[in-house]
């Protein structure tokens, strides 16, 4: 028979072990087992109600101690300069027990009425009853870097790698963590900022080789703070996911549907299928299937997985890795569309006129077989009349028909005219090492706009669904540019001799017309990157703002949940809009949908910057060995401090610093955004072909320094000035109505 202890051997065993004070352990210790074990629950609730336990979640501890972990409120210093803090968790009837804060050189300054998560260790024999070690100071996010570690005598310092941090780090002996020299580290900021010298850092993970090739988006992922690491609950649920039974879904298998990607994609969560509409009401319209990979079914709300892949947002892309919104278990294996294989889908089967406008739809909660994982470029070659062996299988039933029914939807899109910016994406290819082989512009083919007008049209239809259902969800929202903004698009326009429609309503074929003027010009670019940069950002939001950049009213993202959060939102409201099971939008879910909404739109930024820098420092590696070389390329910003290049070959942006351009005081105009010497009357502005030499090309920053050689083919002029300044000896407002008058000059010789 199993011996009950008392429960003075109860609470003495857990005085004893603070570590191990879980039921389990507990039952464990005294060798509990079977029905013993609610004897034991007993006694360990009559302690609590006692008095002479906490119960903290699932652990028991002694009311009168101290968890080994505490929060404690820092005291003034005493007469001899001692530190100590009093408990905020002490739950005991007796006095409260007193702390000395025991400080490391690398430790934050402390203050008075700072509160610590501290390490405590009881001391017997002492005035104090505890020593702390400060873990973190409560409600301070300590500043992060990732640098290169350069070892000293005594400790030494990190070189961070950002491009805009001109201020080394020092980190004292006892806070490297063993780092060697040259080594990649990341570092939090330990104590406060100092008035004068270096500020402080201690280590708190050694990343390696920083030269490693591979190691370029590892810096982006870190610095950025990507998550790229998935919860041990949230593997053990994907491990144990199995694949979806038919059940009450629709069956789909029957229809060919084909997923078309990127030749090296690495999930596959859409699939398409279209043919010719029968309906004699419907003559030259089509039916047009998109099915989307159901991550409902494997996510549910509240469960390990959802927590990751709301905390991640969205899956992050790099050039040689993918920081997945969820594991691979689910993303790469049975969320992925994948050719021969039963998937659970959520589809929709749309009917559009012969004009290309949609005249109906219907969702369905169904299971598909794709016959075919296709590639764009098979595809587009298919067409083009050049299929290989299995798109000749498919020509005429699956690619004719996706073609015939893009077709209709190109003519809807010509006449909604959205933003028709023509700016070349770049594609980085790397070898097997990690090291950039070339750098070019991805090809637009008909087969990429082909699924962009399916996908755009499926995100109309989930909208307009959810809206019809009365649903929360989370909309795609695209506003209008400022005032501000379009008036310095409209400036920029009439200073290269082109016109913008002013006093009407801005609507995306009045900015199309602009760039149809431009285009062929030698202000094309100019006039592209300038829309581009006139345009807000695109976020999520639980209210209907419309989506300007798209021309559309009605639009949210419902085409990509494998990747994306806010597409799982829409799914779930879908599920939960026509009664499909238990695992659609929560009220959990519904009570927070801003809040989702708003963090969503702020993962997506940061993973928009670790890839953009990401890209900056595999061209910076790339062009690193043609120091010295020439360049073509164009002005694509102005600052203050000089004028940024796009290099035309690689796409790669560097920096002309406005001190190497002459001897000459240069003007910055924010309204024009230009440059404009004093001496020379050189006006230096967005969108201006010029010459430059690479001067300096840093793989850990990214960052590309350039010497400005020449302007539209002709040589820089020169100023007199000694040294950069303002113009001495002349009557106030002299350079300003000189600035005025040549600028005119040169706006009238740009018209011309």
């Amino acid at each position: 028979m199993t011996r009950i202890p008392s429960k003075d051997d109860l609470r003495t065993w857990i005085a004893e072990n603070p570590g191990l004070t879980a039921k389990r352990d507990i039952a464990k210790a005294f060798g509990i087992k079977g029905a013993a074990r609610i004897d034991l629950k007993r006694l360990l609730k009559e302690l609590e109600g006692e008095g002479l336990v906490e119960r903290r979640r699932r652990t028991y501890r002694d009311a009168e101690k101290l968890p080994p972990v505490s929060i404690v409120q820092v005291l003034a210093p005493d007469a001899a300069g001692d530190l100590y803090a009093r408990p905020l968790e002490w739950q005991g009837e007796g006095p409260e027990p007193k702390v000395l804060m025991q400080l490391r050189e690398a430790d934050p300054a402390l203050g008075e009425g700072d509160r610590i998560l501290a390490r405590l260790t009881e001391v017997i024999g002492e005035a104090h009853h505890y020593e702390g070690r400060v873990i973190r100071r409560i409600g301070v996010n300590p500043q992060r870097l990732l640098g290169i570690f350069r070892k000293e005598t005594e400790g030494g310092r990190i070189v961070p790698i950002d491009k805009g941090a001109d201020k080394e780090w020092r980190v004292l002996a006892g806070a490297t963590l063993g780092a060697q020299d040259g080594e990649l580290v990341e570092a939090e900021q330990a104590g406060l900022r100092a008035r004068m010298g270096l500020p402080q850092a201690r280590v708190v993970n050694r990343l390696g080789d920083p030269t490693a090739p591979k190691a370029v988006s590892l810096i982006a992922i870190h610095q950025h703070g990507i998550p790229d690491a998935f919860s041990d609950e949230a593997i053990a649920e994907a491990d144990r996911a199995r694949p979806a039974a038919l059940g009450k879904r629709e069956d789909l298998r029957h229809l060919p549907i084909v997923t078309i990607d990127p030749s090296d994609a690495r999930d596959h969560d859409d699939a398409v299928y279209a043919h010719a509409d029968d309906d004699p009401k419907n003559e030259g319209g089509h039916i047009v299937w998109v099915a989307i990979a159901d991550v409902a079914h494997y996510v549910r709300p509240g469960s390990a997985l959802d927590r990751e892949a709301w905390t991640r947002g969205n899956s992050s892309y790099f050039p040689d890795r993918v920081v997945p919104m969820l594991p691979d278990r689910l993303s790469g294996d049975l969320c992925s569309l994948h050719e021969g294989v039963p998937r659970p889908c959520i589809a929709v089967r749309m009917k559009i006129d012969a004009a290309g406008n949609k005249i109906g739809h219907r969702f369905t909660r169904a299971m598909m077989q794709s016959p075919a994982s296709l590639s764009y470029e098979e595809v587009q070659a298919a067409q083009d009349g050049r299929p290989n062996d299995r798109c000749a299988e498919l020509l005429e039933e699956v690619i004719h028909p996706l073609y015939a029914a893009y077709a209709a939807l190109h003519r809807a899109r010509a006449r909604r005219q959205p933003l028709d910016l023509d700016l070349p994406e770049r594609r980085i290819e790397l070898s097997p090492e990690g090291r950039v082989t070339s750098v070019a512009f991805r090809e637009r083919l008909d087969a990429h706009k082909l699924i962009e007008e399916f996908m755009i049209l499926a995100n109309v239809a989930a909208a307009e669904e959810l809206n019809r259902l009365r649903r929360p969800l989370l909309f795609r929202v695209h506003e209008e540019p400022s005032p501000e903004k379009l008036e310095a698009l409209r400036e920029v326009a009439q200073a290269s001799g082109f016109t913008l429609a002013k006093g009407q309503v801005l609507q995306t074929r009045h900015i199309n017309n602009l760039l149809a003027q431009a285009q062929g010009t030698e202000f094309d670019e100019l006039l592209n990157i300038s829309a581009l940069r006139s345009m807000t950002q695109a976020y999520y939001n639980a209210e209907n703002f419309g989506h300007f950049g798209l021309a559309l009213k009605n639009y949210a993202h419902f085409t990509s949940p494998i990747r994306r959060y806010a597409d799982l939102v829409v799914h779930r409201a879908l599920i939960s809009g026509h009664g499909w099971g238990d695992d659609g939008l929560s009220p959990q879910d519904i009570e927070r949908l801003e809040e989702t909404a708003k963090h969503i739109s702020e993962t997506e930024r940061r993973s928009m910057a670790a890839e953009r820098d990401t890209t900056d420092r595999y061209l910076a590696a790339y062009l690193s060995e043609r120091v010295g070389n020439e360049f073509e390329g164009r002005i694509s910003g102005v600052t203050k401090f000089g004028l940024f290049v796009k290099l035309s070959e690689t796409g790669a942006d560097g920096l002309i610093p406005i001190r190497t351009l002459g001897r000459e005081y240069f003007h910055y105009d924010n309204r024009s955004q230009t440059l404009m010497g004093d001496r020379s009357g050189l006006t230096l502005g967005i969108g201006q072909r010029v010459t430059v030499r690479l001067a300096e090309a840093v793989p850990v920053t990214g960052g590309l320094m350039l010497e400005l050689l020449s302007i539209e083919d002709r040589e820089l002029p020169r100023g007199s000035l000694p040294a950069r300044g303002a113009p001495k000896g002349r009557k106030p407002g002299a350079f300003k109505a000189r600035s005025a008058s040549t600028k005119r000059k040169v706006e009238r010789k740009r018209r011309s």
